[in-house]
């Protein structure tokens, strides 16, 4: 099967530290290379990929001094997708709507990954304006404020099975965070519930310029007192060693998580997770399994001890039952050959027209 991987310009495709959305892209990308099939990534230039790459910026973005608006080099980007659309069996998108009224014309043909929040009342307009838009959701919760929307899957993230190592007797002696500096994300309540308990905490984040004043103002003071320790961003070859020497991942988030990749990335390294209840944690995490999902600060404390008597080895197998690259490519291909055998929209538009009824007093326009 000929794919295109229309991957974000934010960040390179991999990433070289945190950007969550890029990783999946390409753990995808290189799980259908090595599946056997024909792929071409476009994304920015310093991507990696044993893909074909089709570089439509030179670099990341967020990398680039000199970029201030990044919606310029998408639409290139997409003109340079439309140009080669023939070349294609499938288009995969992943760049939130940029495309939809490029490619509305070539829908049976395209698929789209939301990775984002889907909560904002605007978002409702859209996909019922572009109702022919195929979309993956990658939590059957991310679809909650948009049900109606033409939703033709739910594919979790998954990541390579040797990317991240297993620890199953660790010796940091520590709780981890992994992930980005803001509100939403509940570094604090993680600080808060450390603390509680005597349990040193340490945080391998990144900080985004519109999150600089909540770091400064909410986070850097709580990092002065003691057993926190900011590490900054770490890059996946980072990620075994700080995850699986941890007794636990904190994710005691504020929002409706599409997935938490950082989840599974701990379960990977055989580290248990605790996590509020929020968005799509309770299909990412097996109570009493994998971790504990809980309500509030006061639950997490009294959780914790729990957490950390689970079992190593079946956290790292669960891991491999459900959260794996080769699980997730598999299931693509699946969406992408259902999308192919369908009855076109043509066909199914003129299909329709031919079963109306048309009555003797009526004109046939």
């Amino acid at each position: 099967m000929k794919i295109a991987q229309i991957g974000p310009l934010m960040e390179s495709v991999p990433p070289r530290g945190y950007g969550g959305s890029e990783r999946v892209v390409s753990y995808l990308t290189e799980e259908l290379v090595r599946l056997g099939h024909d792929v071409t990534l476009f994304a920015s230039g310093d991507s990696v990929t044993s893909a074909r790459l089709v570089s439509c910026v030179p670099t990341a973005l967020r990398l680039d001094p000199h970029v201030h608006d990044p919606i310029p080099y998408y639409m290139l980007m997409l003109d340079r997708v439309r140009e080669c659309t023939d070349d294609f069996d499938i288009l995969h998108f992943h760049i939130d709507q940029f495309h939809f009224p490029l490619f509305r014309p070539l829908a049976d043909r395209t698929l789209t990954t939301l990775h984002g929040r889907q909560d904002l009342p605007d978002l409702r307009p859209l996909y019922f304006g572009f109702s022919e838009m195929p979309l993956v959701s990658i939590s059957d919760n991310q679809r909650a404020p948009i049900r109606n929307a033409n939703f033709v899957a739910t594919v979790h993230h998954g990541l390579p099975v040797d990317l991240l190592h297993p620890t199953f007797n660790p010796r940091g002696g520590y709780l981890a965070f992994l992930g980005r500096i803001s509100p939403e994300k509940g570094v604090d309540r993680s600080i808060i519930a450390a603390r509680t308990l005597g349990i040193p905490f340490k945080i391998a984040a990144k900080v985004d310029r519109v999150d600089e004043v909540y770091f400064r103002e909410r986070i850097a003071p709580l990092l002065k007192g003691p057993g926190v320790e900011f590490i900054g961003e770490i890059n996946d070859q980072e990620k075994s060693e700080f995850l699986g020497q941890a007794l636990a991942l904190m994710f005691l988030i504020d929002w409706p998580e599409p997935f938490g990749l950082s989840m599974i990335e701990a379960m990977a390294c055989g580290t248990p997770v605790l996590a509020f209840r929020r968005g799509s944690v309770d299909e990412v995490v097996d109570n009493g399994v994998t971790g504990y999902a809980v309500e509030s600060i006061e639950e997490a404390i009294l959780a914790l001890p729990r957490v950390l008597t689970l079992d190593r080895r079946a956290v790292r197998n669960r891991f491999e039952e459900r959260f794996t690259s080769t699980r997730m490519a598999k299931n693509y291909v699946r969406v992408y050959k259902s999308l192919l055998t369908r009855p076109r929209l043509a066909d199914r538009a003129y299909a329709a027209d031919t079963k109306r009824t048309v009555k003797p007093s009526e004109p046939v326009i």
